[in-house]
């Protein structure tokens, strides 16, 4: 392969991701998926409808990349959320903050992306806010606090901390299982449990959750595809090593939507670098919001929104750096590792899960405490 064969590669991959994050977006903004509301209505309501739809997305990702991954198409086990350091209290800590946050911002990462391509400049204000703590917390003053006494907290599984390799690890009857039909046997297991759960509920079985969890999940799926698989070099002849063409990470990647606003800000703002170049994260915070908008405008649920007033503001900017700075500690959102690293059965990944929801818990109690005390 040529470096114009490369290139050529590189800008199918961009492509292909900006594409299939605009029908991401566009699913999202047409069936509500939103994990955010998700939590809001089983606190609020005892309705279980939107947990069941991230459920169902959750199975349909586990299925789908736990077959890519059983038939050789793709190293799922390359991935950042499969590594051998459980980072338990970043994932917590981090996760904790990302759901308080997204409860006071009005929605998580992608449904900030979603809201600004509904025409929210509050969204807008959000997604800026997140973006530059993320990069502070990636690389800034922030990253400090995160690299000395949150990360170095962890537990090391030795080969990696997916449940198939822990599960290889530590049963001796494993050891003559191949780690591939592993993978594919548990995910396939675990998935349809998990259908089987949202499936029972009558109100789950109807067209716009089963579409949204469907469609949603695919997506992640689909992104694994065309990193892992179609971007994949086995020696890149520029640097004549193993690679993962249009990645911000070197790593296979699908759908997360902290770090790369982080990365989409630092590409606007210094885009005459030569350095600096688009990615699969890049494209697909681009392509979330034109989709939504699309749907939006098609719809007719474009709708200009702004700020209600100082509170609503001073709310919304901080649970923008809170989503900002639990995203990057987290190694992931409610997308990132909600799904695309729960696909991976990543233990970490079902962490940051449950301290998401615990996190939306708070904050959502916290806001019923506050509108309680200002009506007496």
């Amino acid at each position: 392969m040529t470096d114009l064969d490369v290139d050529q590669l590189r800008l199918t991959v961009l492509w292909l991701s900006f594409a299939l994050s605009c029908g991401l977006g566009a699913v999202m903004q047409r069936t509500h998926f939103c994990t955010l509301g998700a939590v809001a209505d089983w606190v609020n309501m005892g309705d279980l409808t939107r947990m069941r739809m991230w459920l169902f997305a959750i199975a349909v990702a586990i299925i789908g990349t736990g077959l890519l991954t059983a038939n050789g198409v793709i190293d799922s086990t390359r991935s950042l959320y499969t590594g051998p350091k459980l980072l338990w209290l970043s994932n917590l800590t981090g996760g904790l903050c990302f759901g308080v946050g997204m409860v006071l911002a009005s929605g998580c990462g992608s449904k900030t992306l979603v809201r600004i391509g509904g025409g929210s400049l509050k969204s807008l204000v959000v997604f800026l806010v997140m973006g530059l703590t993320a990069y502070m917390t990636l690389r800034g003053v922030l990253s400090m606090g995160r690299t000395q006494w949150l990360d170095p907290v962890m537990i090391d599984l030795g080969s990696g901390q997916d449940l198939p390799r822990w599960l290889m690890q530590r049963i001796p009857q494993a050891g003559g299982i191949d780690l591939s039909r592993m993978q594919g046997g548990l995910s396939l297991c675990i998935g349809l449990a998990l259908i089987l759960l949202c499936l029972f509920d009558r109100h789950f079985r109807q067209a716009e959750p089963l579409m949204g969890g469907l469609g949603v999940g695919l997506c992640v799926v689909a992104g694994w595809l065309i990193s892992g698989h179609l971007g994949y070099l086995a020696e890149n002849p520029l640097t004549l090593e193993e690679s993962f063409i249009g990645t911000n990470s070197g790593r296979i990647e699908s759908f997360s939507f902290v770090a790369p606003t982080a990365y989409a800000l630092e590409l606007l703002m210094l885009w005459s670098d030569s350095t600096r170049v688009m990615t699969i994260g890049i494209t697909s915070v681009i392509g979330m919001i034109t989709g939504s908008a699309i749907v939006s405008l098609i719809t007719g649920r474009f709708q200009w929104e702004a700020f209600r007033g100082v509170d609503d503001m001073t709310a919304h900017l901080l649970g923008g750096a809170l989503m900002g700075f639990g995203g990057v500690t987290a190694v992931g959102c409610t997308i990132g590792q909600g799904l695309s690293g729960l696909s991976t059965l990543a233990l970490g990944s079902l962490l940051v899960f449950g301290a998401v929801i615990a996190g939306g818990w708070l904050g959502i109690q916290w806001q019923v405490w506050r509108l309680e005390r200002s009506a007496t």
